[in-house]
């Protein structure tokens, strides 16, 4: 597993350095088949296609998440970074305001944790999931 990569991918792309189809295809180098970005705890996590995993704490400032989920605003936000219209520190700001954390048994975030929105990446597809506190995504050739 080649952790100094995800590193160096997730710091770049805190920084706004990196555009999506970049991290897509230096991820997919490495065999990371999809990374989940918690964004109550602030943490990545990189799965990759042997079945292993990798944490990295995350080091932008992150705000609460949403009281309300917003179907728009997260829609909003996958197609902003998907364009290139804004970068991951932009995209993880949306993401919290657009989506709720759970308060219960029964949470709109639940209920609408498998919101899938599927794209072409410079030839490579991929699929977002927005689940209750955090965005994954699915790399896959």
């Amino acid at each position: 597993m080649n952790t100094h990569v995800m590193h160096e991918v997730l710091a770049e792309t805190q920084a706004g350095k990196l555009i999506f189809p970049e991290v897509v295809r230096r991820l997919l180098e490495v065999d990371v088949e999809s990374c989940f970005c918690n964004l109550a705890t602030g943490e990545e996590t990189f799965y990759t296609r042997d079945g292993q995993t990798h944490v990295e704490k995350m080091t932008l400032p992150l705000a609460p998440v949403a009281e309300q989920f917003s179907l728009p605003g997260v829609i909003a936000a996958i197609r902003g970074a998907q364009t290139d219209t804004i970068r991951y520190p932009e995209f993880v700001k949306r993401a919290a305001a657009a989506v709720s954390s759970p308060t219960g048994p029964f949470s709109p975030a639940r209920e609408c944790s498998t919101l899938a929105v599927k794209a072409n990446s410079t030839s490579r597809n991929f699929r977002a999931r927005i689940l209750s506190s955090g965005t994954s995504t699915r790399f896959s050739r």
